[in-house]
């Protein structure tokens, strides 16, 4: 438990904690509000089964698990929903992509890659000293 709740030190660190929060805040609120094209619309034209229930999951997850990050609460454990969001994102809309030439992947990839980076090093390096993490569970 000591483990999961520690933080770190590495300068800046608040600055990755808001974009990578920032993001998926975004990203899941927009699944609820355009339907279409970003929500249930979007996922039944990807082929999702459910498309209502599984947009609306993984906005859920997206905004809880963003707001989460920016305060800093059970950080590493919030990361992990948003990893396997983006391994999903990856998998079902990036790869298909892999047909119409190298470039034309590599560029569609770039913002779910980076997302996904930045989420697992989230996961590997917890929260900051400017985390709610630190405030409770990290008393000296």
């Amino acid at each position: 438990m000591e483990k999961l709740f520690r933080t770190n030190n590495i300068p800046g660190y608040l600055i990755v904690r808001l974009i990578l929060g920032y993001v998926f805040l975004v990203a899941g609120l927009q699944k609820f509000i355009f339907y279409d094209s970003r929500g249930p619309g979007r996922f039944l034209d990807m082929g999702f089964p459910f498309p209502e229930f599984t947009a609306y999951f993984v906005g859920f997850f997206e905004v809880l698990c963003a707001l989460l990050i920016i305060i800093g609460l059970a950080t590493r454990l919030a990361a992990i929903p948003l990893i396997i969001t983006m391994a999903v994102a990856i998998i079902t809309t990036k790869f298909p992509l892999i047909g119409e030439g190298f470039w034309t992947f590599a560029h569609a990839l770039r913002l779910d890659f980076s997302m996904l980076m930045v989420s697992l090093f989230v996961l590997f390096n917890g929260a900051d000293k400017k985390s709610l993490d630190e405030k409770w569970f990290n008393k000296s």
